[in-house]
């Protein structure tokens, strides 16, 4: 035992040699997957700012005289809605067709949108290096 701690003692010191790496091309590859979802409501909402007034039909025509109450807006030219003008059938006895329709300022209508957006992306890279 002796003899092997004398051998350590006189041994040479061992000197560190640098690592260098020994390789002449590389490349590295990458993957990545991104998944999200987005939610989203969509509200649009149409208004009437003034009215609306039509009338429309056959075998009829409009009078002079008016059964509406009158109201202090201003349609398609009259200073109140009960001056618009009446209707009557022109061929009594014969088939005849009136539409008339009246629509005041407000809250026109309103549409609601709701849809789910799911998005995936993909990435994929590839580096290739040399020394």
């Amino acid at each position: 035992m002796r003899w092997f701690l004398l051998l350590l003692a006189f041994a040479p010191a061992a000197n560190a040699v640098p690592v260098i790496p020994n390789f002449t091309q590389g490349s590295l590859t990458s993957h990545t997957e991104t998944t999200s979802k987005v939610s989203e409501t969509i509200v649009s909402d149409n208004y009437m700012t003034g009215f609306q007034y039509s009338a429309s039909g056959t075998n009829i025509k409009p009078d002079d005289s008016s059964i509406n109450p009158p109201t202090s807006s201003t349609v398609n030219g009259w200073t109140t809605l009960g001056e618009r003008p009446n209707w009557s059938i022109v061929d009594q006895g014969q088939p005849f067709q009136f539409v008339e329709t009246f629509q005041g300022p407000g809250l026109s209508s309103r549409t609601t949108i709701q849809r789910e957006t799911e998005v995936k992306s993909i990435v994929n890279s590839v580096s290739v290096f040399s020394q």
